[in-house]
């Protein structure tokens, strides 16, 4: 069994409140290996998205433990964890996040610019990464004049541009049409499996769910069971 890109070890987020504290998330323990395809489903209101905040390193748990590799994302500083994110961890909001300014590249090219990547690597990068997506011949385009699908799209190759070891994505076909999201979902399987990327991503749409790997569910802000693992992936058990 190949190590686990990512560890959670009974991780919670509490949140507190003017009418006492609210449970986003809790006791969550999960192994997410490269290669596969992860799917977190349950309904809006499960911890989902709170969940993924955790793994990205944009938020951090109020208990438990979140590893990246070797890496415990919460003893970090926070400009430790901002270059953690930004060297290995991808992450696809539900409304693209695109920068309505930029073009295509130039939204693509925004990590590599953080990561004060040279010139001539940002745009060979970039050009192989909207490749990547099928994107080339509309680099030039800004986010208003693309499809849903289309800027979902870059938005994928935007979070693929760095070297990435994890890519997360929060309902990130829930704004396409079911033709749409069943190619944005070949996406991430082909990067799954061709590229080894962890791939994790949120959905309580079921046609999707048959894509994936694994799938666990999540109810409550729990992990409740590992609903199916696909050809002899891994089958973490989950508390």
């Amino acid at each position: 069994m190949s190590d686990a890109v990512m560890r959670l070890e009974n991780v919670g987020r509490t949140f507190p409140s003017d009418v006492g504290d609210v449970v986003a998330t809790t006791g969550v323990n999960l192994h997410v290996y490269p290669g596969e395809l992860l799917v977190i489903r349950g309904k809006s209101g499960a911890g989902k998205t709170t969940l993924l905040t955790l793994m990205a390193g944009l938020d951090r748990a109020t208990e438990g433990k979140v590893f990246l590799g070797g890496e415990e994302l919460g003893e970090l500083r926070e400009d430790a964890l901002v270059a953690v994110r930004r060297r290995d961890i991808g992450f696809i909001v539900q409304d693209f996040g695109l920068i309505p300014v930029l073009s295509a590249a130039e939204n693509v090219e925004v990590p590599l610019r953080l990561l004060a990547t040279p010139a001539a690597e940002r745009e060979e990068r970039v050009a192989a990464a909207l490749a990547e997506v099928g994107l080339t011949p509309h680099a030039a385009q800004r986010p208003g004049e693309l499809s849903g699908g289309q800027q979902q799209r870059v938005a994928i190759a935007r979070a693929l541009v760095a070297p990435r070891r994890l890519l997360l994505a929060d309902e990130p076909t829930g704004q396409l049409d079911s033709e749409t999201a069943a190619n944005v979902m070949g996406l991430f399987v082909d990067l799954a499996h061709s590229h080894g990327l962890a791939v994790v991503v949120t959905t309580h749409d079921p046609l999707l769910i048959e894509r994936a790997d694994r799938v666990v569910e999540m109810h409550d802000g729990r992990l409740t069971a590992v609903e199916r693992t696909r050809r002899g992936r891994h089958s973490a058990p989950v508390a």
